[in-house]
């Protein structure tokens, strides 16, 4: 296998008995305990789907579309790394079972493979082997996390591929993680190992032997039942870690370091790190019992039942929560009860957040969160269509162009404010064109761009920069034909794209806290630091609520 000579160690982390079980959040928590310990970390997502990335899939079935540095659409447990490690992940950093099948596919088209037949074993798992030593090179180690359930059909070239992975590059460079389940069962009073030992014989039965199992449970895990684990699945007791349900993610790292998990890595690769210091994780713990106000954030949109659906954006408002002493109570409301009552549907919010989001459904109950934030001078955040939404209700409203909508919704509007660019330049500086009718997957402003920022504005204020890098996600831009006539009604324009001059904040200054970005700040949003816009957001918020 080509890359021997790298020194990477790789951990796989593959989970068993159900899905949704933490695999995301267990391996961030030990990627945040390997670098508090000096040690460089690379992270790595396979995806069994064969959709080639994520950003044609619906929030409801997937959750939220991450978005990296470099412009992938990825999974939203990258979203968990990133807040988690402070290595930052790019498109190497994801791949489907659509990417490897595609990459694999178009090898063969050119007459790579010399006219040998393709097969699952050797070429698919070639391919994703290659896929992950590309992903972890430079890195002390490299945590790739094998998506769905040990057991899956989908999934079993990606566990084919990192079994071979493991006897190429031998135990000292392998390790294997395994989550399970290790349910209550409250008639008989009993915890049940039964599903953990059926799950690591499906994956001993493929030929993976655990080095680790963390066991999620939501209660402490009794030594017996430790040693039981331990003795049938033929893993070390202390190698048995129990995974309890915690109140505060942030509690994770400590959780698992009291079980000397970060440990058991460095024996296994014979490392030799400092301890990790986490006094920065307990700060973040201690700063939850320091809130001492609550606010109330509607946060309006059209996926409100499904919370992973903004699971970036939650965060960010959790971050900003623990930067203001401020408790951050998120109100999800549906658009389509604001459009017909906004008073009623944003009775008693403190704050109104209107996400980014595609499709017409519930537009009209976005515009009036807005108008509604406006007139009764409610801190209102808009986020790439919360920005663009705000824009059509300024037009409407106050600059008096009836009408004005989005080409998005309206093909041909009285007004088009917001319409689709055809052509710009992308962040390394080449022309970019694109139209309505080609495939969604291509036709985006994608990843991080330079925006400038006017001085004396409440972006400014908020950034204490004159330039910055954010992370955008869309098709639509404000139509620069409107600037001027917006301009002239009183809509400051204070970000722009330092490449094409696109309109990037929108603000009002007669009012305490408006302001909408046509990028996504959640996606850079750490607990460590917060992000600007959404501690400016809820410090106006807390400003209201102690009126």
């Amino acid at each position: 296998m080509a890359g021997h000579a790298t020194g990477t160690r790789y951990i796989f982390v593959t989970g068993g008995v159900v899905s949704s079980l933490g695999k995301g959040i267990a391996a961030a928590s030990l990627g945040a305990l390997l670098e508090a310990r000096g040690l460089s970390v690379s992270v790595i997502k396979l995806d069994p789907y064969l959709n080639v990335d994520a950003g044609t899939m619906s929030p409801f079935q997937h959750g939220e579309v991450y978005v990296t540095r470099d412009g992938a659409e990825t999974d939203l447990d990258l979203g968990h790394y990133e807040r988690f490690l402070k290595t930052r992940t790019s498109r190497l950093s994801n791949f489907t079972t659509g990417q490897i099948y595609n990459n694999v596919i178009n090898k063969e088209r050119r007459g790579d493979y010399l006219g040998g037949t393709v097969q699952v074993i050797p070429h698919i798992t070639d391919e994703i082997k290659r896929c992950i030593l590309e992903g972890g090179e430079g890195a002390d180690i490299c945590l790739v996390e094998i998506g769905g359930t040990v057991g899956d059909i989908e999934s079993l070239p990606f566990l084919e591929a990192i079994r071979q992975f493991g006897v190429e590059l031998g135990h000292d460079r392998v390790m294997f993680m395994h989550l399970t389940l290790v349910p209550f069962i409250p008639s008989s009073g009993e915890l049940k190992t039964k599903p953990t030992q059926h799950s690591v014989k499906e994956l001993r039965s493929i030929g993976i032997q655990p080095d680790i199992l963390v066991c999620r449970t939501d209660r402490p895990l009794p030594e017996n039942e430790r040693r039981k684990i331990g003795l049938f699945t033929n893993v070390s007791d202390r190698a048995v870690i129990a995974a309890m349900d915690v109140d505060d993610i942030y509690k994770m790292p400590s959780l698992l370091q009291s079980q000397h998990l970060d440990d058991l890595v460095i024996d296994h690769f014979s490392m030799t790190a400092p301890k990790a210091d986490l006094s920065n994780w307990a700060a973040l713990v201690d700063a939850r019992t320091t809130q001492d106000v609550s606010v109330r954030v509607a946060m309006v949109g059209k996926y409100v039942d499904l919370a992973d659906a903004y699971k970036s954006v939650n965060e960010a408002l959790s971050h900003a929560g623990l930067h203001t002493a401020t408790r951050v109570d998120i109100h999800y409301v549906d658009s389509e009860t604001v459009a017909r009552d906004p008073a009623e549907a944003l009775a008693d919010c403190d704050a109104i957040l209107v996400p980014g989001g595609f499709g017409e459904r519930g537009i009209e109950g976005k515009i009036a969160a807005a108008r509604h934030a406006r007139l009764n001078k409610v801190p209102y955040l808009g986020i790439c269509l919360g920005m663009q939404v705000a824009c059509i209700e300024f037009a409407r409203d106050v600059a008096g162009l009836a009408g004005a909508h989005s080409t998005e919704f309206e093909p041909h509007p009285a007004h088009p404010v917001i319409a689709l660019v055809t052509e710009w330049t992308d962040a390394g500086g080449a022309r970019q064109t694109r139209d309505a009718n080609v495939d969604l997957g291509g036709t985006m402003r994608l990843g991080e761009q330079r925006c400038r920022l006017v001085p004396d504005t409440l972006a400014h204020r908020c950034y204490e920069a004159d330039e910055i890098f954010e992370r955008h996600r869309h098709r639509y831009e404000f139509n620069n034909r409107y600037r001027e006539t917006l301009a002239d009604n009183g809509l400051v324009f204070s970000g722009f794209s330092v490449q094409d001059d696109l309109v990037e904040i929108i603000e009002l200054p007669d009012h305490p806290w408006y302001l909408g970005c046509q990028f996504h700040p959640e996606f850079t949003s750490t607990p460590r630091a917060g992000h600007p816009l959404f501690m400016g957001f809820i410090s106006a918020a807390r400003a209201r609520c102690l009126k």
